[in-house]
């Protein structure tokens, strides 16, 4: 499913790229969703990008992340890991921009596009699966725990959301987050009993 999310992602990315009104016309869009009942804006925004660096900054993490929460999903939910894993994924798009619907259903000239949203959710999902595995950043030549770089991630967003001075949609990466961890528990609650665990042994 991982990479047939990045497919189909790439595919139609590119159209919109040189398809500036088939763009305008995915891409979120509040204010049109509210007045003109445009509900298909809440998913097609995710399948689209910005412009190249966007779309493969996305993909990459999404490649990184998502084969090995899809291989746990598989583990852990056997038959219905898959389906679980593209309401993961679809959950994270939808829900990661609820709170931007609601700031921004009256202004019309408040836009968003790109699956930043559901990658974090996948990425978080990651983390609860895996706290203690290091993650690598460029700038920072040794690895951080994921569940280290979890926290920060989600205080500097919440941080970002509130200041809204660069125009990224942290908001978005922010409830992607919360969206794919808090799903991923109901769906299995001994997943945290898991997570609990592996905490304890870091800290051994």
């Amino acid at each position: 499913m991982t990479y047939l999310f990045i497919i189909i992602t790439v595919l139609i990315s590119i159209v919109a790229f040189f398809n500036k009104p088939l763009f305008y016309r995915m891409q979120f869009n509040p204010y049109a969703i509210r007045h003109r009942n445009e509900w298909f804006r809440f998913v097609t925004y995710g399948l689209i990008h910005v412009n190249w660096i966007h779309l493969l900054i996305n993909m990459f993490v999404l490649l990184s992340f998502g084969l090995f929460v899809e291989s746990s999903y598989r583990e852990y939910f056997e038959s219905k890991g898959s389906l679980y894993y593209v309401l993961l994924y679809a959950g994270g798009i939808i829900f990661s921009v609820l709170y931007d619907y609601g700031k921004h259903r009256n202004d019309e000239y408040y836009n968003a596009v790109g699956a930043s949203g559901a990658v974090s959710a996948i990425v978080f999902t990651y983390i609860l699966f895996n706290p203690a595995g290091k993650l690598y950043l460029y700038f920072i030549p040794i690895g951080i725990p994921a569940v280290i770089f979890g926290a920060i991630y989600l205080v500097y967003s919440a941080y970002m959301a509130r200041r809204g001075s660069d125009h990224v949609g942290h908001y978005a990466h922010f409830w992607g987050a919360v969206f794919g961890i808090v799903f991923t528990i109901l769906l299995k609650p001994a997943i945290l009993v898991n997570f609990y665990h592996q905490i304890a042994g870091m800290i051994r």
